[in-house]
């Protein structure tokens, strides 16, 4: 994956003017995209309760296009509010991610926003953080095993896996339909709590079509242990795939869906069936996150969806929880009724072993090629000089 530099001047005004002050209500997976503004945005201000603070952002890593576009936009919209900034992106590597966590609470940021490499190795590193008094927000990914987590900050991730498995179903008319089609499941990284939340909201959402033989699974790969991913790795996904076909749909068999979990993952999967499948049918490929490659194999026909999850929604509903805890406030349901977009207060769904962590969760949508100009109107993309692929506003990708 190519990286991500510095967010453009317009890309930062842009990303301000969603100031989190109108009401905002939960919702269980709306497919609507939000709502977008004619008026011209306006300049990020300093927030003068920031008074020189340090937030520490622990990212996963540079590796996938995704994190570099959270990391960089959070980094930017924390300045932008006043606050200083610590970034460190840990190579995918869960002992340096513990480290560099650690250097953060030696340096006494304070307050700790982490994407999680693995939700089950940080409990050790994050009670010296409790101990310091230093609160601590999962951004996406929730942290397991500690009670020191104050917040998480996701979106709504089994509604994410459900929008796919909808998507399929309506795709193939399977509530009306008497044929069968044939599917295979591409999931996510074991060690990735969020990916068993997306591989069941498909799953459940396509179970009953399953169970009455209108999908059939050839590989007999029904379960999340059977098609992980581990690192949410496109060679991987690419390898598997490649198996899978080889070995059950050689003799010209088709593959009607291709569920994936993600655009990483259904990027190698993608790739595996222009190189390697006999059908003669283009079969339905999902994926998650709005990924530049996998929007361009959208518009060639060779993706089909991405369920596309705002960062800048998602990072300003963090900044406003983050603003909070540093002024002593308790962010609660009627701060989350007080926030601009879609955004549930949820304090029975996530619990890491420890506590069942209070949760801010957003609702993701379905993008498709007729649908792509939902993304330009994020003001996260923009079309290229052909109006024909999607680009990134970052100044690289």
């Amino acid at each position: 994956m190519k990286k991500m530099g510095k967010l453009t001047a317009a890309f930062l005004a842009m990303s301000m003017c969603a100031s989190f002050t109108a009401c905002g209500g939960s919702s269980g997976g709306s497919t609507a995209a939000p709502a977008t503004t004619d008026a011209a945005p306006a300049a990020a201000s300093s927030d003068a309760s920031a008074g020189g603070k340090t937030v520490g952002i622990a990212m996963p890593t540079k590796s996938l296009e995704r994190w570099n576009r959270d990391g960089e936009y959070l980094k930017n919209e924390f300045e932008a509010a006043g606050y200083k900034v610590e970034l460190k992106y840990s190579d995918n590597d869960t002992n340096q991610q513990n480290n560099d966590i650690q250097g953060m609470i030696a340096d006494k940021v304070d307050l700790l926003l982490i994407a999680a490499i693995d939700g089950s190795t940080l409990s050790q590193t994050l009670n010296e953080a409790k101990s310091a008094n230093i609160p601590v927000i999962a951004y996406d990914r929730l942290i397991m095993d500690t009670d020191a987590v104050s917040y998480y900050v996701s979106f709504d991730n089994y509604t994410v896996g459900k929008l796919q498995g909808e998507f399929v179903e309506k795709q193939l008319d399977l509530a009306n339909t008497d044929k069968t089609y044939n599917i295979e499941f591409t999931a996510g990284d074991p060690a990735d709590n969020n990916a068993g939340y997306f591989f069941n909201g498909a799953f459940d959402t396509l179970k009953p079509y399953i169970d009455s033989g209108k999908l059939v699974i050839p590989s007999g790969k029904s379960t999340f242990e059977q098609v992980a991913t581990p690192s949410w790795s496109t060679d991987t996904a690419l390898e598997n795939m490649q198996n899978t076909l080889a070995s059950y749909y050689s003799d010209g068999t088709i593959l009607d869906v291709a569920l994936c979990s993600n655009d990483s993952t259904a990027l190698g999967v993608a790739q595996a069936i222009t190189s390697d499948y006999n059908g003669g049918n283009a079969p339905i490929v999902t994926g998650q996150d709005g990924d530049i490659a996998n929007l361009r194999n959208i518009v060639d026909g060779i993706q089909t969806m991405t369920v596309y999850k705002n960062v800048s929604d998602e990072a300003g509903v963090t900044l406003e929880v983050s603003k909070a805890i540093l002024s002593g406030k308790t962010p609660d349901k009627s701060f989350a009724d007080g926030l601009s977009v879609q955004c549930s207060y949820d304090t029975e769904s996530y619990n890491n072993n420890v506590k069942t962590v209070p949760s801010f969760l957003l609702v993701p949508y379905v993008i498709t090629k007729d649908s792509l100009q939902t993304l330009v109107d994020t003001g996260l993309y923009k079309w290229d000089a052909d109006n024909k692929y999607l680009e990134s506003t970052a100044a690289t990708t």
